[in-house]
C-alpha cells in the first residue's frame, strides 16, 4: 500500500507540474524564481538524463516498463525491517511513471527545474535520484553484505 501512496504522490505532483509549466510558459522560457541561482526553465528533453541518448524513445519506454514489471514481482518479497528501501521503490516508481507517461504521451519528458550549474530536470528525476539513494543505503545497511564483497 505504501508503495502506491508514494508512487501516485510523486506522479500525480510530476504531472500537476508539468502542466503547468506547459499551460503557462512558451518553449525555451526561463523564469528566475532566484536570480542566477534558480530559474523555471521549459525544455523539452528527447533524451535520458543530462539529454543523452536523444531520440531513443523506444528505449527508454521499454527499460521503464521493465523496472516497473520488475517492481512488480520482487516489491512483496522485500525482506521486513526496511522501510526506507520500500518508500525508495516507491519513489523511483513514481518517477519512472512519471517520465514513462511523457515518453508515451509526446515523445520526450519535459524539464523545467533549472539551478543554472545543473542540466534542466522535473520532479520524475528528483523521485528516482531520492529513491536509488534511499535504496543504496538500505542495501548497504543490510546484515550479511560485507562478506560478500
Amino acid at each position: 500500500m505504501r508503495l502506491l501512496l508514494i508512487a501516485v504522490g510523486v506522479l500525480l505532483v510530476d504531472q500537476v507540474s508539468k502542466l503547468y509549466i506547459i499551460r503557462n510558459m512558451a518553449l525555451g522560457d526561463s523564469l528566475p524564481v532566484i536570480n542566477e541561482v534558480f530559474h523555471l526553465t521549459y525544455v523539452k528533453n528527447p533524451g535520458a538524463a543530462f539529454s543523452i541518448l536523444q531520440h531513443q524513445t523506444g528505449l527508454f519506454i521499454a527499460i521503464a516498463v521493465l523496472l516497473l514489471l520488475a517492481v512488480a514481482y520482487y516489491y512483496p518479497r522485500l525482506p521486513q525491517g526496511y522501510p526506507l528501501l520500500r518508500i525508495g521503490i516507491g519513489l523511483q516508481v513514481g518517477g519512472a511513471a512519471g517520465n514513462l507517461l511523457d515518453r508515451i504521451r509526446t515523445g520526450y519528458v519535459t524539464d523545467f527545474l533549472d539551478f543554472r550549474i545543473w542540466p534542466v530536470f522535473n520532479i520524475a528525476d528528483i523521485g528516482i535520484v531520492l529513491g536509488v539513494g534511499l535504496l543504496f543505503r538500505e542495501i548497504i545497511r543490510m546484515p550479511g553484505k560485507a562478506e560478500h564483497r
